[in-house]
């Protein structure tokens, strides 16, 4: 769960929401290779599927026992993070390009834990994993795998950006340098050749408060209210 911290409230996006709309960005892209290859759809399915793998985690909600505050995504324990990448990636496995993406993904996003014991065993299968898929999807090669997951990288980044309401976002590989003012998200350099784009999303609004336990979670967030929160995107000004 993505959780947007505002001031008198708690916004809630899940994982594949957010999913969505990283897919939705990345359709409107006009730059690198992306309009003409041959590998797009399923470049597209890898953004439009990267998390739902935390799909299950996100229904069930995460309380911090000690605190009783609702966990977002970032604070949840690495037992549940290495559960959802592995769970990701089989959903995936009858688009076996789109699999070697999203297995690619979970070792970039969580490469800072590649050598740590309780890690090495996951990094292994997603390693082997990713060759697996590669080869049975018959598109190409490792380099060429690479240079797509940056698109994935970077739709992805987009997304997190605008639903967490990060402000300043490093490329952390994909090329591209974000910022988001108020509504408002952009890319350095423009991948939309000039274009705006209107993005919008839903979140589950609630007031901040402890719970005793997940449950007690669920149905404050199950009665909660939707808002929409809507913006664009577009290339940075020169």
């Amino acid at each position: 769960m993505i959780i947007r911290r505002l001031a008198s409230s708690l916004q809630l996006i899940s994982q594949p929401r957010h999913a969505d709309l990283a897919a939705t960005i990345l359709r409107h892209w006009d730059a690198d290779h992306f309009p003409e290859s041959p590998r797009k759809a399923s470049i597209l399915h890898a953004i439009e599927q990267h998390d739902n793998g935390w799909a299950e985690v996100d229904e069930a909600l995460v309380v911090d026992p000690a605190t009783g505050q609702l966990l977002d995504f970032v604070e949840l324990p690495d037992a549940l993070k290495r559960d959802t990448s592995w769970r990701g990636i089989e959903r995936l496995a009858s688009d076996p390009y789109a699999a070697a993406l999203v297995a690619q993904h979970r070792l970039h996003v969580y490469r800072r834990y590649a050598e740590h014991p309780d890690w090495r065993d996951l990094f292994a299968n997603l390693t082997t994993a990713r060759e697996s898929f590669l080869r049975a999807s018959g598109a190409g090669s490792l380099d060429e795998l690479l240079r797509d997951y940056k698109l994935l990288r970077a739709g992805d980044l987009a997304s997190l950006a605008f639903c967490a309401g990060w402000t300043e976002v490093d490329s952390d590989g994909c090329g591209y340098a974000l910022r988001l003012e108020e509504t408002s998200l952009s890319f350095a350099p423009d991948p939309f050749d000039g274009r705006t784009i209107e993005i919008e999303i839903e979140a589950r609004e609630i007031v901040p408060r402890p719970f005793a336990d997940a449950a007690e979670a669920r149905r404050a967030v199950e009665s909660a209210p939707f808002v929409t929160l809507r913006g664009v995107v577009r290339g940075a000004a020169e």
